[in-house]
Parts: structure tokens; C-alpha cells; sequence
């Protein structure tokens, strides 16, 4: 491939351990989610635990062997690309892709719906949202075309008061028992409370699987990392840190918030003020939009490492694939922008005109639509463990940390585990308020499907222009690829 001779020239290597710690915090661990599993009750506990065990473990050692197999930049694309050739390198890495921008929609929803709760009232009308969301979009820009060790050590400072918070919210149930006041949520042994085989709340494990992607995000920046030892220290720790954040914050709200007083979203505000103290609560809440402004710069400047892999190879423009003076891919991160700019342009100006918009309907909407479509890039990453032994059995014996037999049992579970997933998410709404169930399960068909025709829209006219060139030049022209193994 073009990028691995390419990026490592290109980019500089800044990141360290600690920098993909951090990068995977951001990107996986959306605390918010925390109150989206009190629906469920504490049967969520038995779907969280499920989702570690089928889906989050397998994927850090999935990953990890694919990262040092392959340390380059783009992740998930090079590695199918290797597996099971161009195409389904593209597909993966465009289906790995595509999450991103609506990420960087959904991320700013959040800062208005936390904004709404600290300050009722605030942010009623809907251009007023539209404008803030927009806000928080171009100022991730602005930081992601910043030198990469500038942007991260701006999202390095957030992130010890991120952690800070996350510390609150999960001993705020143990202070609101100590304080003498009841569970507000019965936890009692029946099956009401924890039997899982349950068609109503059975979505809620695509919801637990939607709270773990994210696990090869930082590796999309591969050839910026410093040291290989890196890859597991940030997987190790990352996990351990989203593993223990989600399970404790989410028996906390359950604690101290009832189940009738949820709001799905921006729980942690009430929960840590009614266990400490009102003003407690809002700092948090501040914390929190705070973390998700700069949670959307992190996204921007990952993903649109993607898309500088697609510029190197052709798939894209050959402008997506140059960096700036700062030695990042600048373009990318303002095409990826402007297109994330788009849908909240429409929704938020067109459609949303002179009404009053629940931030909340819009926000899982994007979020459904993003499990789907990612968990069928995650369908395509644990597939790859099984293609690229065969490709390249002595750089994958050389990486090999775990008995090959618990490899292949990563790669069931997680291609398993993810195809379960996408299909659960269409099973019923997860914001009732917003979407019938028919409602519900046509949009996500819709943007599905239309997401899957853009990916192929691009894959065939790069093909295109592709063969156009060969034609030109046919004495340069390199003979294709048409399976796995490509180096």
C-alpha cells in the first residue's frame, strides 16, 4: 500500500502511551450512556458484563495483535486491506469511517442537552442549538489542524477533570447510602429486575456494545505512535478504566435517581447533586461539556486519519492525502467538518425552522445509526484475525502474545457478538419519546442503506478514475490486486 511508504514521512511520531489512553477514553467512553442503561434496570449490569466479555476483551486482543502486525496509520483499513484485499479494505475502512462525522453531530447534541440541564431553559429554540452545535464543531477543527502534540496536550489537560468527574459520579451512590437515604431503585433478586431474556430489553445489549466501539480508533493514528509497547499499555488500561467508569457510574444513578425521574441523557447532573450538593452537580455537568467539546476535536483528528489513507491511495482526491506545515492532514480534517456540518445544517435550519426540536430525538438517532454501521466494520476486524495468518503466517506468529485457539476465540466471539448487535439496535427505539417502532427501524434502514451506497458510490468511481489513469500511463501501471495478502 501507498500509506505505509507514504505516512510515516509525512507525520511525526509524538504519541505515547499515556496520549492513546487518553484518545481512547474519549472515544469510547461517553459517561452519558451511563443513564441510557437505567431503562433497562439492573439487568444492565448483566448486559454491560456481557458486552466486556464478548465484545470489548476480544477486541483489545484482537486488536492488539492486528497493531503490532500492522503498525500502520489507518487501522482497520490497512488490516482488512492485508486480510481480504482493496475492496474490503476500503469498505471497512469507509464503514469504520462514516461514524466519525456523525460522532462529531451527536457529541455537540450532548453539550446542548447538559447545557439544558444546568440552566433550564437555556438553548430553548432551535436555531440556538443549530449555532452552538456548530460552534463545537469548527472549534474541533481548530484544534485538530494544530500540531498533534499541541492538540494533544490541550486534550490531556481536559482529561484529568474529565477523570475527576468520573471519580464523582461513581461514588455519588455510595455517599447518598451513607448519608442514610434509600436505594431509589429496587435491586431485589426477581426476575423483573434481572432476568435478560426479556424482547424488550434485549436492545439494551446493542446499546452496551454501541458504549465499547471505538477500541481501534487510536491505531487509525499508527504510524504516530512512539513505541509499540503502547498499543497494549492503552488497551489494557483504557479498558480497565471504561470497564469500571460505565458499571460504577450506572449503579450510582441507579442509586440515587428514580426511575421515573430519568432523563436518558443528562442524569449525572441530579445524581451528583442530590448526593452531595446542588453546585457539586453542576460542576460536573460543566466538566462534562467540556469533555465533549474537546471528546469532539478527538474524533475529528482520528477519523479523519481515514480519510488521509483513502487521499494516499487514491480513493480520494490526492489533496486528502497531503498534510499541512503543521504535519497533519489538514484537508481531511476540514472536509470531514464541513461534512459533519451538513446533516446539523439540515435538521437543525431546514427541517427544524421555527420549532421547538427535542435535542434528545436527533441525538439517538445518529447514535443508532453509528452502532449499525460501525458494528459492521467490527463484523469485518475480528473476521480479519482469521485471514491474515494465511497471508502472512511468520508476522503473525512473530506478534503472537496468546495461544492461537483464544485468538480465533476473540474473533467468533467479536464477529458474533457485533452482527447480534447491529441487528438488536433495529429491534425498538431507544428514545420512545421520539420514534414509534416503525419509525425507528425505517430510519435506520434508510440511513443504512444510504451510507453503504455512498461507500460504494466512492469505491467505483476511484475504480473509475483508476483505470483511467492506468490506461494513460500503462507502462507505470501496477498489476491489481484481487485478494488478500497485498502488501
Amino acid at each position: 500500500m501507498v500509506s505505509e511508504e507514504v505516512a510515516p514521512v509525512l507525520l511525526a511520531r509524538t504519541l505515547t502511551s499515556f496520549d492513546l489512553v487518553v484518545i481512547f477514553v474519549g472515544i469510547v467512553l461517553f459517561i452519558v450512556n451511563s443513564a441510557g442503561f437505567q431503562f433497562a434496570g439492573p439487568r444492565a449490569f448483566i448486559y454491560l458484563l456481557l458486552a466486556y466479555a464478548t465484545f470489548l476483551i476480544p477486541g483489545a486482543f484482537v486488536t492488539a495483535h492486528l497493531g503490532r502486525m500492522f503498525p500502520q496509520e489507518g487501522s482497520i483499513y490497512v488490516w482488512t486491506h492485508k486480510a481480504l484485499g482493496p475492496f474490503w479494505g476500503f469498505f471497512a475502512g469507509f464503514v469504520a469511517w462514516w461514524p466519525g462525522p456523525l460522532a462529531m453531530v451527536f457529541a455537540p447534541i450532548l453539550v446542548v442537552s447538559l447545557a439544558q440541564g444546568i440552566w433550564s431553559g437555556a438553548f430553548s429554540e432551535t436555531w440556538q442549538q443549530g449555532l452552538l452545535i456548530l460552534a463545537v464543531l469548527w472549534f474541533s477543527c481548530a484544534v485538530a489542524v494544530l500540531r498533534q502534540r499541541v492538540s494533544q496536550n490541550y486534550v490531556n489537560f481536559q482529561f484529568f477533570f474529565y477523570a475527576g468527574a468520573l471519580f464523582v459520579m461513581s461514588i455519588a451512590g455510595l455517599v447518598w447510602l451513607f448519608r442514610g437515604n434509600p436505594a431509589q431503585n429496587s435491586f431485589a433478586l426477581t426476575s423483573e429486575n434481572w432476568n435478560p431474556i426479556s424482547l424488550s430489553n434485549v436492545t439494551v445489549f446493542a446499546f452496551a456494545f454501541l458504549a465499547l466501539l471505538g477500541i481501534e480508533v487510536p491505531l487509525n493514528m499508527g504510524v504516530e505512535v512512539k513505541s509499540e509497547g503502547s498499543i497494549r499499555k492503552y488497551l489494557l488500561w483504557g479498558s480497565l478504566i471504561v470497564m469500571v467508569a460505565y458499571l460504577a457510574t450506572t449503579w450510582s444513578t441507579m442509586v440515587v435517581i428514580p426511575k421515573g425521574d430519568l432523563n436518558g441523557v443528562n442524569d449525572a447532573i441530579p445524581t451528583v447533586g442530590n448526593a452531595f450538593a446542588g453546585w457539586l452537580g453542576d460542576a460536573v455537568g460543566l466538566i462534562l461539556i467540556w469533555f465533549f467539546v474537546s471528546n469532539t476535536a478527538i474524533y475529528n483528528y482520528t477519523f479523519a486519519r481515514l480519510l488521509f489513507v483513502s487521499g494516499l491511495e487514491k480513493r480520494l482526491p490526492h489533496r486528502f492525502g497531503q498534510v499541512s506545515k503543521n504535519k497533519v492532514p489538514a484537508n481531511a480534517i476540514l472536509l470531514q467538518t464541513i461534512i459533519a456540518s451538513v446533516p446539523v445544517i439540515v435538521i437543525w435550519f431546514v427541517f427544524g425552522a421555527g420549532g421547538n426540536l427535542d435535542p434528545n430525538t436527533p441525538y439517538f438517532a445518529l447514535l443508532a445509526s453509528a452502532n449499525v454501521i460501525w458494528g459492521t466494520s467490527m463484523v469485518l476486524l475480528f473476521a480479519d484475525i482469521f485471514f491474515v495468518k494465511k497471508w502472512f503466517p511468520e508476522r503473525y506468529e512473530a506478534v503472537r502474545r496468546i495461544p492461537n485457539g483464544s485468538l480465533k476465540l476473540c474473533g467468533v466471539l467479536g464477529v458474533g457478538s457485533s452482527l447480534l448487535a447491529v441487528a438488536l439496535t433495529f429491534l425498538s427505539p431507544w428514545y420512545p419519546p421520539g420514534f414509534t417502532t416503525v419509525q425507528w427501524q425505517v430510519w435506520l434502514g434508510v440511513i443504512t442503506i444510504i451510507s453503504a451506497g455512498v461507500g460504494l458510490a466512492i469505491w467505483f468511481i476511484s475504480e473509475s478514475v483508476k483505470r483511467q489513469h492506468e490506461r494513460a500511463a500503462p507502462e507505470t501501471a501496477a498489476p491489481p490486486v484481487v485478494a488478500g495478502g497485498s502488501e
